[in-house]
């Protein structure tokens, strides 16, 4: 079975970002934690996150199914070229981990990997707000994640345990091969009809509580839930 290799590991707490901080001033301030740094050395990952990382909006980011955030480092050449000016590195995403080996059709909701000595496990697809795009002062970045699928995916932390920058991510359990994170994203995002897709991904019982919620709720009310406050809801705030 394929492995990862953990290429380096960020951390950030929130903070205040200034407007005349921003690529654009004109955005205004905004609180985030979107801005993490490289860690050096081992970091204890715990049941709902990494020590010295926090989240600012706590109602959509962290908790048990967001424990780590993943982007892979094959998607960064891809948005240097898309974005010109733009020197994306690792964290560029405000990700905490950064790896290669692993990509969005090669993994899968439920997959198990040792990393150090703590076991993770994939919960859901990473599903792009509007700070990406303030980050970077591209307006449209966070839709462009979100349409090209190069989103990344959180954890869950089954075993708690420290975790190092070069270690490998081996996979040991992969329950659900069927729904590859790359699926999942495209039944959320670009199969907004299809029931019977809709139905089938939301009994996954390796998807997070609230991606199962989101989809189950589309079900009844198919109209139900815009995406728009997510991706452009930070808008000069």
């Amino acid at each position: 079975m394929k492995k990862g290799i953990l290429l380096s590991i960020q951390v950030g707490l929130p903070k205040k970002i200034e407007a005349k901080d921003n690529v654009n001033p004109e955005d205004g301030s905004w609180t985030s934690s979107f801005l993490k740094e490289p860690v050096e050395g081992s970091v204890w990952l715990c049941k709902t996150d990494l020590a010295g990382n926090g989240q600012a909006d706590l109602k959509n980011h962290g908790g048990i199914d967001k424990a780590v955030n993943l982007y892979p480092v094959e998607h960064y050449a891809y948005w240097r070229e898309e974005c010109g000016s733009v020197n994306f590195s690792n964290g560029a995403m405000g990700e905490n981990f950064t790896t290669e080996g692993l990509t969005e059709e090669t993994v899968c909701i439920g997959d198990i990997y040792a990393v150090g000595g703590a076991r993770i496990q994939i919960s859901q697809p990473r599903q792009p707000c509007w700070k990406i795009s303030r980050r970077w002062g591209i307006k449209n970045l966070a839709n462009l994640v979100q349409e090209t699928g190069r989103t990344g995916w959180y954890f869950r932390v089954l075993e708690e345990g420290n975790v190092e920058g070069g270690a490998p991510l081996e996979l040991l359990e992969r329950p659900c091969p069927e729904w590859t994170v790359e699926k999942a994203n495209h039944i959320m995002h670009g199969r907004l009809l299809d029931r019977v897709a809709i139905m089938q991904l939301s009994q996954c019982q390796q998807l997070s509580q609230s991606w199962q919620k989101t989809l189950s709720l589309r079900l009844k009310k198919p109209d139900e839930g815009s995406v728009k406050e997510r991706l452009e809801g930070g808008a000069k705030n």
